[in-house]
């Protein structure tokens, strides 16, 4: 079975069976890694990952929108989000296969 999603455990795992760390350590190293990252995008800035991408927040406008269950219109309220922006060797490889 293909699983269509990676997790913290995951990643965690990867990083004990290829670099040696304990499975405690990979697993503090994860949450450390993603902690900092939160840190920096509720802060507003973006985070650059060199061959990978880029994650920033992308301010929304409201705007008009419709309840697809009602069909009623409503306006969908201003807020944030994060958006990420892959760097062109990752668009390249992927859309090579």
């Amino acid at each position: 079975m293909k699983r269509s999603n990676i997790t913290r455990k995951d990643l965690a795992a990867v990083i004990n069976k290829k670099m040696g760390f304990s499975k405690l350590s990979a697993d503090t190293l994860i949450n450390t890694v993603f902690s900092a990252m939160k840190e920096t995008l509720m802060s507003g800035e973006s985070i650059k990952l060199v061959h990978f991408g880029t994650l920033g927040v992308r301010k929304k406008s409201p705007r008009r929108g419709r309840n697809p269950r009602t069909g009623d219109t409503m306006t969908i309220t201003k807020r944030k989000t994060v958006s990420f922006k892959p760097s062109k060797g990752l668009r390249e490889r992927i859309n090579s296969k």
